[in-house]
């Protein structure tokens, strides 16, 4: 059977990418292992140099080989060798065109990205819509944690009942304040990574408390502040949902796919089930394809009308085999008017062309076979791909888009 059309709307349709990270500025295109590319693994553990042995890296080899017209021999250090000799503006757009990129919705609380990225506006040069944020709720709230602790210590006083009073209170108020920016398209979570995702529904203001106190000891010490006390990251996880829930402005979960940082097991998305149900007018969206737990994130897509599954991030750090398994697996029960697309991009530009030239293959290729197989007409799935490119994302966003296409090729 003929999937001509679908295979141009698939490789061709523009996309909003709903989650991503920003560019390394050129003055610090280097700053990072290029192995990050493809892959998760902890560099400060030498675990990096794993990665070019991966069934991923050898296909993003491939793939960036034949990007930068490369006549030698694929091989991942030819690649490092031949973006280094690009001109980073060039490597952007090189990287860029052929994404059809035409928003993207970007966290820029990524750790780094003060130091040594781009700001989150730079980006619209690559892109027909203007880019939104997302604001990762922990971030925004450790740079309050620490003003109020430099002013607790300069003062000599520890009250704790007082700190943690004014703590929720500026919470609660930076998270409002985003919630009513028009750049701010949603807020996004990553209790995933420091304290799991079994998220408790109460908050004891004596747990918090205590919390409080373990953070300014270490405080007092390191000078350093990560939010990793369940009481208080519970707190600011509530407080996100309570907000988002009134102002209709969705909040991403970091699920499943990432580094050793994260708990695995208390990575899957089912142990969110209970705030799911008690947040009722909130929207979630499962980030990361949910990887390994994907089935688990397409029955809560298709049992609460709350819940959304993003299919990105395995592009392009699982294998194609593995690529097509998770897209097969996101089809299998959620309905595909809930389930969106990002690349997770970051730092590198390759990471958007990878995770968008992946994810267009791979969804073609799944689709193409159930049309072939008559288990679903090409104009269903044309619109499934329409819907997990563009439309879902801009809908669920509020973003108020057209698809910018250049004729009317993709009218059918």
């Amino acid at each position: 059977m003929n999937t001509a059309y679908l295979a141009r709307v698939a490789f061709g349709y523009p996309a909003i990418d709903n989650h991503a990270h920003p560019f390394l500025t050129a003055a610090n295109r280097n700053a990072i292992p290029f192995e990050g590319l493809v892959s998760e693994a902890n560099p400060s553990q030498g675990l990096l140099e794993d990665a070019p042995n991966t069934l991923a890296c050898f296909r993003a080899t491939g793939q960036l080989s034949r990007l930068y017209r490369l006549s030698v021999e694929p091989s991942w250090e030819a690649v490092k060798a031949a973006r280094a000799s690009v001109d980073y503006e060039q490597l952007c757009v090189r990287c860029m065109e052929p994404t059809k990129i035409q928003c993207i919705l970007m966290d820029d609380g990524l750790g780094g990205v003060q130091e040594l990225a781009e700001g989150y506006k730079w980006h619209d040069r690559y892109t027909y819509s203007p880019t939104k944020r997302i604001v990762r709720v922990e971030t925004l709230a450790e740079g309050i944690l620490a003003g109020l602790l430099d002013t607790m210590i300069a003062s000599g006083r520890v009250d704790p009942p007082k700190f943690v009073r004014l703590m929720v209170e500026d919470i609660t108020k930076a998270i409002q304040a985003a919630a009513d920016d028009p750049e701010v398209v949603g807020f996004k979570s990553i209790a995933c990574y420091r304290t799991g995702l079994d998220i408790s529904l109460n908050s004891y203001t004596e747990d918090i408390e205590r919390s409080f106190m373990g953070i300014v000891l270490r405080y007092e010490m390191t000078k350093k502040l990560r939010l990793s006390d369940k009481p208080i990251n519970d707190m600011i996880v509530l407080t996100t949902l309570r907000i988002a829930g009134q102002c209709g402005k969705p909040v991403q979960f970091h699920t499943g796919l990432g580094d050793n940082d994260i708990t695995l097991k208390l990575s899957s998305p089912s142990h969110m089930q209970p705030i799911i149900k008690a947040y009722p007018q909130t929207k979630f969206v499962l980030l990361h394809s949910s990887y390994p737990y994907t089935r688990e994130a397409g029955y809560l897509t298709a049992n609460y009308p709350n819940v959304y599954l993003d299919f990105g991030e395995v592009f392009p750090f699982l294998s194609a085999e593995g690529q097509r398994g998770v897209v097969r697996q996101v089809l299998e029960l959620a309905p595909t008017n809930k389930i969106l697309w990002s690349t997770d991009g970051h730092w590198w530009p390759e990471s958007y062309y990878l995770g968008t030239v992946q994810a267009r293959e791979i969804l073609y290729e799944v689709l193409s076979e159930s049309v072939k197989h008559q288990e679903m007409t090409e104009a269903q799935a044309i619109g499934i791909v329409k819907r997990a490119l563009f439309d879902n994302a801009n809908k669920l966003y509020n973003l108020g888009l057209t698809p910018h296409v250049a004729n009317s090729a993709f009218e059918h």
